[in-house]
């Protein structure tokens, strides 16, 4: 791996938006779940044509990493934006308190459980990948506070807007604008008080620092400051995503990242989290590919 001055990077803007969750979250109340899955799937073909730059995105990504052909890069396309629709109505469904119409299967190694049921905090490392909302509810069987570091603006607004539905509260926000350590101290009290700290692994924002790795077999530069902060706070380090595998259906599949956690630390530890995370990230991607959201030019 090598640090890496790249052009590819995000925006800083998810894709939905405010108006989009609104949208959404009257349907939901007003007709439910599945009357809003049928709206989608008529919604989903707008943003093929409307949305070039994610579209650029997509298409890269199936024609040029996962070699799929131009009519299964179609078809491809449609999948990956119903896909994020589906996560966002049923992210909006289970904060309005409708878990109940839904299957969740936890996939969660011996070890895992051992450092989620432990006293001490783990910092969580995910992606935009699947729909980790959906599972956040469910961490509070281990009775622990789950509080999530947001780089993206927009989607904070998007998330008072949850939280605006939500019977609970699943997590709580620690902002941050582009410096990943500018709260540092906040992360480390969370983390000393017990808490979960979730951080997003995948996505390189404007001016910042990134070490590329090989992923999906092509370079592609990941963002340092999820796994420096990881090695500096010596915490235990989980990987977690949320895989939609049906009708209302998902699996949860949780990895703990070997020898991570130590008093160990320094550029060493920070390179064999990012290699651990590369690993696990690609070996759920593969599951579903179409469930990868990162809507800019990726790769190298």
């Amino acid at each position: 791996m090598k640090k890496e001055s790249s052009r590819n990077d995000w925006s800083g803007k998810s894709r939905g938006g405010a108006l989009g969750y609104l949208s959404f979250v009257f349907i939901i109340k007003t007709f439910g779940v599945t009357a809003a899955y049928v709206l989608l799937s008529i919604v989903v073909i707008y943003f093929v044509p409307f949305a070039p730059k994610a579209t650029s995105s997509v298409w890269y990504f199936s024609r040029k990493i996962l070699g799929k052909g131009r009519f299964d890069s179609l078809i491809f396309l449609y999948k990956n934006y119903f896909n994020l629709g589906i996560s966002l109505i049923d992210k909006t469904a289970v904060a309005s308190g409708k878990s109940d119409e839904f299957h969740f299967e936890f996939n969660e190694p011996e070890e895992v459980q051992k450092i989620l049921n432990n006293k001490s905090g783990a910092i969580i490392i995910g992606a935009h990948f699947g729909n980790w909302e959906a599972g956040a509810p469910f961490f509070d069987k281990y009775g622990k506070e789950m509080r999530v570091v947001m780089m993206d603006a927009e989607y904070r607004k998007i998330k008072k807007i949850l939280d605006k539905q939500k019977k609970t509260e699943t997590f709580k926000v620690i902002p941050l604008s582009d410096d990943m350590f500018s709260n540092i101290f906040e992360i480390r009290d969370a983390l000393e008080n017990g808490a979960y700290v979730a951080i997003q692994g995948d996505r390189l924002t404007q001016g910042t620092k990134s070490e590329t790795a090989t992923f999906m077999g092509a370079n592609a530069p990941f963002p340092k400051g999820p796994f420096v902060l990881a090695a500096r706070l010596a915490a235990p380090v989980v990987f977690y995503y949320a895989v939609r595998t049906g009708f209302k259906k998902y699996c949860f599949y949780f990895t703990l990242c070997p020898g991570c956690g130590t008093d160990s630390k320094g550029k060493g530890l920070e390179n064999k989290i990012l290699q651990e995370y590369v690993k696990s990230l690609e070996n759920v991607v593969k599951i579903a590919p179409e469930q990868w959201y990162n809507y800019y030019k990726f790769w190298i």
